[in-house]
């Protein structure tokens, strides 16, 4: 009998750490592997370092002197001069200093020239600092005869506008991290912002005017709440107060997929040249480059200013999501042309511009220590508590959540560990007891 239990208690033991083993290896590998490929593995602090270095220089040095800054593909900030002497002054304070041509002050006067031309849809302008130049685009909407006196518009202004056709239409995206729809259409919640006493949704401007009623879901049986202030065209913003007074939990986070999302830590502007994320309820969490600021689109329904270009692609249904990069949030999406699958263009509305306006702030913006990639049960502009899962744990986290934890990694390895430690220990004990059975019964033999 007495053998029988210890036969039990090693093969307990055995299965105990086997299953250590697993849970362990899970818990490293899944950890490893579940980091998302894109806001985990994004440059931290060093393009926002570098986009404040250049803004800094820029401000400093003045417009008739500068003429726009970027960041580099090494994250480096790179100040446009028109001078030698100015570039010396960027060169002494750290940054790359590239000579042009033409000011900030002559882009600028260029770009004003072409919004008091007559309005023609289907076209937008932004300044190229590293090219130096004023680049009009028009999409495949423009008429040749419209397009033949906007070139002579152009023309008129000079050598630094540069006129290119592209392939799609420039339209706002109306159809985000998270769905919001109403019968103007379904469009994305941005941010979750509050004035100190109610909490609202901060998204696209074109998505429905004041009074537009949203829901969560295509019946009409879970109202969000409804559109309180906005504007569009001009700019692109609006404000969605929450029916209920309140976001709920998590709502400084933006949903990125897979029941993940990203704590958002704060406001900012961003540089040419940047890293930078959109999520969306169509297309969801997709990454580019910013690749112009202050930029004007003429709209269908109206022309748009001010605005932050990118190569992040969008589709209908990703109006209004966020877009950031590190924990910050950068803008909202108002629109643009092409698709996730050729590419295109997509434009934002600046967030601190649209928040100055409204008079909010971000919910919990002041919390630190966020990273990206963290559960998000309850998304940005997710009403209540947001998405589910069949099984959680006691404080309603779902497991797998807690297994794929970057946090897990060190545990993760001493579970292992420790598995390891008690196979091999089990498999000595066992081994030592058979070799002393072995000496007892040759010993009793040859006696």
């Amino acid at each position: 009998m007495r053998h029988a239990r210890r036969r039990i208690v090693r093969r307990a033991a055995r299965l105990a750490a086997v299953g250590g083993l697993l849970i362990g290896g899970t818990m490293v590998t899944r950890a490893v592997a579940s980091e998302p490929p894109g806001p985990s593995t994004a440059p931290h602090t060093l393009a926002r370092t570098a986009s404040g270095a250049g803004a800094d220089l820029v401000a400093r040095l003045g417009g008739d002197r500068t003429a726009g800054h970027w960041v580099d593909s090494e994250g480096r900030p790179v100040v446009a001069v028109t001078d030698e002497s100015t570039a010396e002054a960027v060169r002494r304070a750290g940054a790359t200093a590239k000579v042009v041509r033409h000011s900030m002050t002559e882009l600028r006067s260029a770009a004003s020239t072409l919004r008091a031309a007559p309005r023609v849809p289907g076209t937008a302008w932004a300044p190229d600092y590293r090219s130096n130049e004023v680049v009009v685009r028009g999409d495949r909407t423009v008429s040749g005869a419209d397009w033949s006196r906007l070139t002579g518009v152009a023309e008129g202004i000079g050598g630094f506008v540069r006129m290119e056709r592209t392939e799609g239409v420039f339209t706002t995206r109306l159809n985000g991290a998270e769905p919001i729809l109403s019968t103007a259409g379904r469009c994305s919640a941005g941010f979750n912002v509050t004035d100190g006493t109610d909490d609202f949704i901060l998204t696209a401007g074109h998505c429905g005017p004041t009074g537009s009623v949203w829901f969560g879901d295509g019946e009409g049986d879970r109202q969000i709440g409804r559109t309180v202030a906005g504007s569009f065209p001009g700019d692109d913003f609006s404000l969605v107060a929450y029916a209920g007074g309140k976001a709920g939990d998590d709502a400084d986070v933006v949903a990125v997929g897979g029941g993940k999302g990203v704590r958002i830590t704060g406001t900012g502007e961003p540089a040419v040249g940047q890293r930078v994320f959109r999520s969306g309820s169509t297309s969801g969490l997709r990454d580019g480059r910013v690749t112009a600021l202050d930029a004007t689109v003429n709209y269908p329904e109206g022309t748009v200013t001010g605005l932050i270009e990118t190569d992040v692609c969008a589709e209908p249904g990703d109006s209004g999501g966020p877009m950031f990069s590190e924990g910050v949030a950068l803008g909202v999406t108002s629109g643009g042309s092409g698709d996730c699958a050729k590419g295109g263009t997509t434009f934002f509305q600046p967030l601190p511009e649209a928040m100055a306006a409204l008079g909010v702030r971000l919910v919990g913006s002041g919390r630190e220590g966020a990273a990206a990639g963290t559960p998000a049960p309850g998304a940005a502009g997710a009403p209540g508590t947001g998405a589910s899962a069949p099984v959680t744990g006691a404080d309603g986290t779902p497991l797998l959540a807690r297994l794929t934890d970057r946090r897990n990694v060190g545990p993760g390895l001493l579970v292992v560990a420790g598995s390891l430690m008690t196979l091999v220990a089990t498999r000595w004990i066992r081994t030592e007891r058979d070799r002393k059975a072995y000496r007892r019964k040759y010993s009793a033999t040859w006696s």
